[in-house]
């Protein structure tokens, strides 16, 4: 008989008969509905923009600079240790005073410090300025992913999951066209790229600011009225559930921490320094690494769509550990050729796995949240995760460094420092971790969410909603069990 955890990885057949037919609930979606999930999508994609402007900016900022790549990382760095403290403070809001403003301000907030990064002289500067903006990042997913996500229909999250996440690669492709077409033609080179990215954060908040509010919160808004409820009691209302929360799902929240570790390992180590170890390790033009990267996340947006459609059918956890496993299986195309075409095959397949395994995150943290805290839980445990992971970069830049190799080119043998070695040795043990973690934990597939009282109403740290229990549409795992015994008090 097979161990309980791999029997459990599958839904509940009578969840997965659940439903009505994808094709029939998408035309039931609404414009506005619809407009939730693009602006939530589009300021997911400015994240990106934003990010990866310093990854495809690293051979003209050491120039700019007069720095090591290592000490150009430490931006890097900077910014995903501080994103940290954004996901709590615009978390913390979203959940008490709603999703649209908080996400409004975010957005603008990072428009205005790209901008500024643009303009700077000293590396100190950029430093300052990059770690300010992890703060502003820090926001953007926890509450992009709500205000896509709790406004559409159960059977249609996990395919809008994938989607929303393919935002991210998006993004790196846009940067990367940006880069590729728009840079080399600028006086101002590597500048015009923030500048772009500052220009695009502010689009999608104008954009955010043309749309309602999520109707979950206009909702308990209109019942907290009609209670009389003063603002003065929602703040207490609201620190008193999230004691009540932390105090029910503290397992939850360390496993949700170590989940998005791994996979902000598996991203940044895989992605970062991408183009970096194709001119440094493989010899590749700048040109010619954008191109690669430009093809490896076209696969990352195939993967994406694909997993987040697929998780709808077999369930969260098993999809994640199917598309980690293609990532494991082709990180030998993804290191050992040295023509262009072999290692862009690679960078399609690796990010077509990483990314189809990232598809599934957005719904599979909306659906085993503490209901009532699905901005703050989800977006708190991402940036820890990158908080942890955000080392990666340097870490590859160090290992390389100190790792060489000797490649042929014309005839010549020329000793490169081994990225190859140093990414591959680290995704694959990421992999591993990866694969290991989503097995032994939760999943609460296909929950219904949406009907849960909000943070602040009495109840919400309790995972209460407005007609009884949550709905439970699979098998609580190891974890859960042994977290809600830890909760729930012996009776007397």
């Amino acid at each position: 008989m097979a161990p309980y955890f791999i029997r459990n990885l599958l839904p509940r057949p009578e969840a997965r008969k659940e439903g009505r037919p994808l094709l029939e609930v998408l035309g039931t979606i609404t414009l506005v509905q619809w407009g939730m999930f693009w602006s939530g999508w589009l300021a997911w994609t400015c994240d990106a923009i934003d990010f990866f402007s310093v990854s495809l900016s690293v051979d003209r900022l050491t120039e700019q600079f007069n720095r090591s790549t290592h000490d150009i990382t430490t931006a890097i760095t900077l910014t995903l240790l501080f994103r940290s403290l954004g996901a709590v403070i615009f978390g913390i809001i979203s959940d008490r005073y709603g999703r649209k403003w908080p996400l409004v301000f975010n957005l603008v907030l990072i428009s205005i410090l790209q901008l500024g990064a643009g303009f700077v002289t000293t590396f100190q500067e950029f430093l300052a300025l990059r770690s300010l903006f992890g703060i502003g990042m820090g926001g953007i997913w926890g509450l992009a992913a709500a205000t896509a996500l709790e406004n559409l229909p159960v059977e249609a999250r996990g395919l809008a999951s994938g989607i929303l996440q393919q935002g991210y690669a998006v993004g790196y492709l846009i940067a990367a066209i940006i880069s590729l077409y728009l840079v080399p033609t600028t006086a101002t080179t590597w500048r015009s790229l923030f500048w772009c990215a500052s220009g695009i954060s502010a689009f999608a908040a104008v954009i955010r600011a043309l749309l309602p509010e999520s109707e979950v919160f206009i909702r308990a808004r209109q019942e907290a009225l009609a209670r009389g409820n003063s603002t003065t009691n929602k703040t207490k209302v609201f620190l008193h559930e999230t004691g009540q929360m932390l105090k029910r799902h503290w397992l939850l929240c360390i496993y949700a921490v170590l989940l998005m570790t791994g996979f902000n390992f598996l991203s940044h180590g895989s992605q970062d320094l991408y183009p970096t170890y194709l001119t440094k390790s493989k010899l590749f033009s700048s040109h010619d690494a954008t191109v690669a990267t430009i093809i490896g996340n076209c696969g990352a947006i195939a993967g994406g769509a694909i997993a987040g459609y697929v998780s709808q059918y077999i369930g969260r956890r098993l999809t994640i550990i199917i598309f980690v496993l293609i990532v494991a299986a082709f990180i030998p195309l993804w290191i050992i050729p040295n023509s262009f075409s072999g290692l862009a095959a690679g960078a399609f397949c690796i990010q077509f796995g990483v990314q189809g395994a990232w598809g599934v995150i957005p719904i599979q943290l909306a659906e085993i949240s503490p209901p009532a805290f699905r901005a703050t839980f989800p977006g708190v445990a991402y940036q820890l995760g990158n908080m942890v992971s955000s080392a990666s970069a340097q870490i590859e830049a160090t290992g390389a460094a100190n790792l060489k190799t000797t490649i042929v080119q014309n005839g010549v043998s020329i000793v490169v420092p081994d990225y190859a070695k140093v990414q591959g040795i680290l995704i694959g043990v990421v992999a591993a971790f990866v694969i290991f973690i989503t097995v032994i934990g939760p999943e609460n597939y296909a929950s219904h969410f949406e009907n849960a009282k909000t943070a602040f109403e009495e109840g919400g740290g309790a995972d209460e909603t407005r007609e009884g229990n949550m709905k439970e549409t699979s098998r609580p795992t190891s974890l859960q069990v042994d977290s809600e015994k830890r909760a729930t008090p012996e009776p007397v």
